[in-house]
């Protein structure tokens, strides 16, 4: 008989059925008042676990369901919190709860930790730290926001060149705990200049007696600490590292990047750009975190900006009212040719949009971009025209109405597709977000020229005055 394997699919569905069952639990639990009970459960589950489940229960039982956990446990649990949990677990902590928590945590978590506190308490706090944990966290925080700077950490492993391989085992036993990562090592010398690169495999397949200077690698990629953090992330994408080193103006090491801190990063601009897609300004926060009148004044900007856009293609048809009259039909087509091709100009831009972020496209690039996007929008027009034509004829019965439908839509979905690819290549070269500035002006040349277009078109196929 053969034995039954976990596939990793499996593993997922039973992970996932875990985090379920602690949620759950744990606030039945704690409603009880059996608090030994939660603390057992807590014990086999893993700290961005625990994190995920403090963040499901009511905002009164976060506190006493993470007052449950032992400090070391702690610290990994909140540097995993939301940073709305975070806030609110601090303002009901005890001071000195604070500052070990806050003292122990990593400095770039804990940088972004203070860059959402109010000034008044984050000078507060940094005051209280060790003396080494606040020139750590006082350096990070004095980078711009977005940049390599603000989101390295200083604790990393350099060795130098001259080091053995013995020594350096021994020194890196030393730092273990306290570095972020200890598979990259870093080799600098007395100026803090970085000579090489080493990985641990290297290091611990060497001879003990073999210098780090004959182990190292000197090629080495490093960013500046003013780089954007999205440069670096796709860096870290382009060559698969673990982590990247970040050296400031007189190429002096500074801290390191690792790649779960760029995760992070990816996962933030592509909400970011989500969003801003749908013509919502985050503004950096979470968007079903936030208040409801927030939520609220973030979308009205763009949803005024389409009423007024609504209010020009009302006009056009407005201006246009003589052949409605004449032949009423063609009124029932509008809604279905608009919206058409404004999903056929969101798709255009959506492609262009994610190429420029993922750097498979340029604005160098755009006369080939914005023809292939013509070509496919011709394509998709000449398909969507055809089944058009028939629907509005078995709809009105009436021929030249249903090839006017049908050549129109040929005609709007070339014009959406060539503005969907064009308007993002136009703002990114402009050093505007294209996500941001697309859709809306999308929205207008569509409807407003969709209508045009058509009603014009039909007043010279149908003959009409």
């Amino acid at each position: 008989m053969s034995e039954t394997q976990n596939t990793p699919s499996t593993l997922a569905i039973d992970r996932r059925e875990l985090q379920e069952l602690v949620r759950s639990q744990l606030q039945v639990l704690l409603e009880q008042g059996n608090l030994p009970g939660a603390k057992a459960l807590l014990v086999p589950v893993r700290p961005a676990d625990i994190a995920e489940a403090i963040e499901d229960l009511p905002e009164a039982m976060q506190a006493i369901a993470f007052r449950l956990l032992g400090k070391g446990e702690a610290i990994e649990v909140y540097e995993n919190l939301d940073t709305s949990v975070q806030q609110a677990l601090i303002e009901d902590f005890k001071r000195q709860d604070v500052l070990d928590i806050v003292d122990k945590m990593s400095p770039d978590d804990r940088a972004r930790l203070f860059d959402e506190l109010p000034a008044k308490f984050v000078r507060s706090l940094l005051s209280q730290l060790s003396p080494q944990e606040r020139e750590a966290t006082a350096q990070l925080l004095g980078y711009e926001a977005g940049t390599a700077g603000r989101i390295m950490t200083p604790e990393y492993v350099a060795l130098k060149e001259g080091w053995t391989v013995l020594r350096a085992l021994d020194y890196i036993r030393s730092r273990a705990f306290v570095s972020e990562t200890i598979y990259y090592l870093f080799v600098t010398d007395a100026a803090r200049r970085m000579t090489g690169i080493l990985s641990l495999r290297h290091l611990v397949t060497g001879q003990p007696e073999q210098t780090i200077g004959d182990l190292m690698t000197r090629d080495v990629i490093s960013v500046r600490t003013d780089a954007d953090q999205e440069d670096v992330a796709r860096l870290v994408q382009r060559y698969d590292f673990l982590a990247v080193p970040v050296v400031d103006t007189e190429e002096r090491l500074v801290g390191i990047i690792t790649v779960d801190d760029l995760i992070d990063v990816i996962e933030a601009e592509t909400t970011e750009d989500i969003y801003a897609l749908g013509g919502v300004q985050s503004g950096g926060d979470s968007y079903f975190q936030s208040n409801l009148f927030d939520v609220a004044r973030k979308r009205v900007v763009w949803l005024s900006v389409l009423l007024i856009t609504n209010t020009v293609t009302t006009a056009v048809i407005r201006s246009q009212e003589d052949i409605l009259q004449q032949v009423v039909a063609l009124a029932a087509f509008i809604p279905l040719l608009i919206g058409s091709g404004g999903n056929v100009g969101a798709q255009s831009s959506t492609v262009v949009i994610r190429g420029l972020n993922t750097e498979e496209i340029s604005t160098k690039q755009a006369l080939s971009v914005i023809r292939r996007e013509a070509i496919a929008g011709t394509v998709l027009g000449l398909m969507l025209g055809a089944v058009v034509t028939v629907w509005a004829y078995v709809l009105q019965g009436n021929l030249p109405v249903a090839v006017t439908v049908g050549i129109s839509l040929v005609a709007i979905s070339i014009l959406a597709s060539t503005a969907g690819g064009a308007l993002p290549l136009l703002f990114d070269a402009l050093k505007f977000d294209p996500a941001l500035m697309s859709a809306p002006f999308i929205t207008t040349i569509v409807d407003v020229l969709g209508v045009l277009l058509y009603l014009t078109l039909a007043r010279h196929m149908l003959g009409l005055a």
